[in-house]
C-alpha cells in the first residue's frame, strides 16, 4: 500500500445534521471525510455509517458505494425513504458502510469551470478520473481499517467505475455488485450534454425517473412525495445550482464524452474478463436507461469471476432504489454481501 501521508488527506466531522442527509438511526454512527484524490486539488466527499461503538471490521463487513452519471450518492444511498436509508440498513447489520461522490458531484470538489457557462470548458470527470477517485477512497478505507480488501457497489455509470477499478485491482476487492450496469449502447443514450457540465431541472428528472413504469401505475411505483424528497436531497448537495431560477442540479459531462467515444461505438472502458472476484449483476425489469440486454452481456463476459449471479427484479426501473420495491434491491444485495463465496 502507498504511504498514507503522501497522497491523501482527511478531514472528519459528524454529519447527521446536514440538510438533505438521512440522520443516522439509533445504534448507527455517522462521519464524513474528504479524501485527497490523485490530483492534489481534488477532495472526494465520503460518508461513513457503522454500528455505534464498533471500530474493528473485517474485510467481509466493509462496503463502498458509488453513484451513477447524474445524481450524487447521498440521494440514492442515504435517503430516508420508506424502509430507511440504505447506509443505515447496512450499518444496522454490522457493516462499515461508505459512499463517495466522484469529483464534480455532490459535496466533492467542484472545479471552477462549473461556475462558468458550460460551453467555455471541455467535459471533465471522465471514467478514468472516477476510477482514480474510487482508488483513493478504497486505499483510505483499507488503511483506516487495516484490511486488504473491501466490497464495492456501483449503480449505472458507477458500475463501469467499480468494475473498471476491480479489473485493475482484484487483490483489493472482496465482492463486486453491479446494479443496472452500463454496456454497449444500441439506441440513443438516456442522457446528453455539451461542454463541461449539464444541468437537470425538476420536471425532466421526474419524467426520466418514471420511464418504463406503466402510466397508470406511476404514483403507486414511484410516489410523488418520494420524488419531492429525493429532489430536495439532490439540490441540498448543490447550493449554487439550487440558487438558480429554476433550481438545477449540475453534473459533469465527462461521462457524456465517454459514452460518445466508447459505449456508443461498441467499445467498453473495461474488460469484464479481467474481473476475478465474486460478482452480482442486478437490475429491474423495466429499466430503460440500462436495458436488460446490457446486464446479460456483462454477465456473459464475467468468465473469470470466481462466482457470478444475475438477478432481475420485478416491477422496477433504473431507479428502483427510489421506488416501491426498493427493499427488494437492497435485500438482494445485502444477501450477496453476507454470503460466502
Amino acid at each position: 500500500m502507498r504511504a498514507f501521508g503522501k497522497w491523501m488527506s482527511v478531514i472528519g466531522l459528524v454529519v447527521g445534521g446536514f440538510t438533505g442527509a438521512a440522520i443516522a438511526q439509533p445504534g448507527v454512527e455517522s462521519e464524513t471525510f474528504h479524501v485527497q484524490s490523485t490530483d492534489p486539488s481534488i477532495r472526494i466527499h465520503v460518508r461513513n455509517k457503522r454500528p455505534a461503538n464498533v471500530a474493528k471490521f473485517d474485510e467481509n463487513r466493509i462496503v463502498i458505494f458509488v453513484h451513477g452519471a447524474t445524481y450524487p450518492s447521498e440521494s440514492a444511498f442515504d435517503i430516508a425513504l420508506p424502509g430507511g436509508s440504505w447506509l443505515d440498513y447496512v450499518a444496522q447489520r454490522g457493516f462499515d458502510a461508505y459512499f463517495l461522490d466522484v469529483r464534480g458531484y455532490g459535496r466533492s470538489t467542484r472545479p471552477a469551470s462549473m461556475d462558468e457557462p458550460p460551453d467555455r470548458n471541455p467535459p471533465f470527470a471522465r471514467t478514468a478520473d472516477a476510477v482514480a477517485d474510487v482508488g483513493a477512497v478504497v486505499d483510505f478505507v483499507r488503511k483506516r481499517r487495516g484490511v486488504e480488501r473491501v466490497n464495492l457497489v456501483g449503480w449505472s455509470w458507477g458500475t463501469t467505475i467499480m468494475a473498471g477499478y476491480t479489473a485493475q485491482n482484484n487483490d483489493k476487492v472482496k465482492r463486486l455488485t453491479l446494479y443496472a450496469p452500463l454496456w454497449i449502447i444500441k439506441d440513443a443514450p438516456p442522457i446528453q450534454g455539451f461542454g463541461s457540465y449539464r444541468t437537470v431541472t425538476k420536471d425532466p428528472a421526474r419524467s426520466r425517473g418514471a420511464n418504463g413504469i406503466p402510466k397508470e401505475r406511476v404514483e403507486e411505483i414511484s410516489p410523488a412525495a418520494w420524488f419531492e424528497q429525493w429532489w430536495a436531497a439532490n439540490l441540498a448537495t448543490d447550493p449554487a445550482g439550487a440558487a438558480r431560477t429554476p433550481a438545477v442540479l449540475r453534473a459533469p459531462n465527462g461521462v457524456i464524452q465517454d459514452i460518445a467515444e466508447f459505449w456508443a461505438k461498441g467499445k467498453s472502458t473495461y474488460d469484464p474478463a479481467q474481473i476475478r472476484v465474486p460478482t452480482l449483476v442486478i437490475l429491474a425489469e423495466w429499466d430503460r436507461d440500462t436495458p436488460p440486454y446490457m446486464a446479460q452481456e456483462v454477465f456473459s463476459r464475467l468468465v473469470n469471476a470466481s462466482y457470478r449471479r444475475h438477478v432481475v427484479l420485478r416491477e422496477g426501473t433504473h431507479a428502483i432504489v427510489l421506488e416501491k420495491n426498493r427493499m427488494q434491491l437492497i435485500a438482494e444485495i445485502q444477501n450477496f454481501l453476507e454470503g460466502s463465496y
